[in-house]
C-alpha cells in the first residue's frame, strides 16, 4: 500500500508521514520513512559533501543517518509545533556527524547500512554543478531541498497530463512553466499537435496555472496548519538564489 494517491500526490501531509514513520507499531512505518527519504536524501547528501566529506564517505554517512533515524527512532523528537521538518533534519544530521567524527574507519562511514537504493552518481553530479566554493553547507541544503521539491512538482504535473492523454502537450510546453518559451514557436507546436496557435497559447496559460497550484499544494504539505504558504514560497525562491 502506498501513501500516494492515484494522481501522484500524497493523501496526507508530510507531517502525517513523519507521524507514521516514527510509530514502530504502524505497518506503514517503513514505507513512510522511505517516502521521507526520497524527499530529503539529496539535500542531506549535498550538506554532508559540503562539510568536507568525500563522495564515498558522504554516501555511507547519508545511508547511516537514515538507518539511525529509523533504528533509534529520532523522528519521535520531531515536533511540527517547533518548526519545519527540514530544519529538524538538518539539526539531526549535524548531531549525527558530530557523533560519527568521534568514531573511526568503517564505523564513521555509517556501518555499511543501505536503507534505500539511491542514485548517488546523480547526486554527486548535481553537487559538482552547485556553487560549492561560495555557498555554506546550510545554504546548499536549503537550495537542494527547493530543487527537489520543484522537481517532484513537475513530475506530478507531468503524470497528471500523461494520465489525461496530454503527455505530448506537456513535453512541448514544459519550458513555459516558469515563464519561459516553449521548446519551439507556438505555431510550430500547434502544427505538431494538429491544433491552432491560439489553442496552444491557452494550453500554456492553463499549464502555468496548474503548476502554481501544484507548487502551492506541495509547499502546504510540508507545513503545519498555521504556517503561511506564500511566506514559504518566498523562502523557497530565496533558497534557490542562495539567500537563506
Amino acid at each position: 500500500m502506498s501513501f500516494a494517491s492515484q494522481d501522484g500526490r500524497f493523501r496526507t501531509t508530510q507531517w502525517s508521514l513523519v507521524a507514521a514513520a516514527r510509530d514502530e507499531e504502524d505497518p506503514q512505518s517503513r514505507l513512510a520513512l522511505s517516502e521521507l527519504c526520497e524527499s530529503y536524501w539529496q539535500p542531506l547528501y549535498v550538506f554532508i559533501r559540503r562539510r568536507g566529506h568525500s563522495a564515498a564517505d558522504a554516501e555511507d554517512l547519508t545511508q547511516g543517518f537514515f538507518h539511525q533515524l529509523l533504528e533509534k527512532n529520532y523522528l519521535s523528537q520531531a515536533d511540527r509545533d517547533r518548526g519545519r521538518f527540514r530544519t529538524f533534519l538538518l539539526a539531526a544530521v549535524k548531531h549525527f556527524l558530530a557523533n560519527q567524527a568521534a568514531k573511526s574507519g568503517a564505523q564513521r562511514r555509517g556501518g555499511g547500512h543501505a536503507l534505500l537504493s539511491l542514485d548517488f552518481a546523480l547526486a554527486e553530479s548535481n553537487y559538482r554543478a552547485e556553487p560549492v566554493e561560495t555557498w555554506t553547507p546550510e545554504a546548499l541544503y536549503e537550495r537542494q531541498w527547493a530543487l527537489t521539491l520543484l522537481s517532484n512538482v513537475v513530475a506530478r504535473l507531468e503524470q497528471k497530463y500523461e494520465q489525461s492523454g496530454k503527455g505530448e502537450l506537456f513535453r512541448w510546453l514544459k519550458p513555459t512553466l516558469t515563464g519561459g518559451t516553449p521548446s519551439s514557436p507556438y505555431n510550430e507546436v500547434a502544427r505538431q499537435l494538429e491544433t491552432t496557435t491560439g489553442a496552444v497559447k491557452v494550453a500554456a496559460h492553463r499549464l502555468r496555472d496548474a503548476y502554481r497550484r501544484e507548487l502551492c499544494d506541495a509547499i502546504a504539505d510540508t507545513l503545519s496548519g498555521d504556517d503561511d504558504v506564500e511566506s514559504e514560497r518566498v523562502l523557497l525562491l530565496r533558497a534557490l538564489a542562495g539567500d537563506s
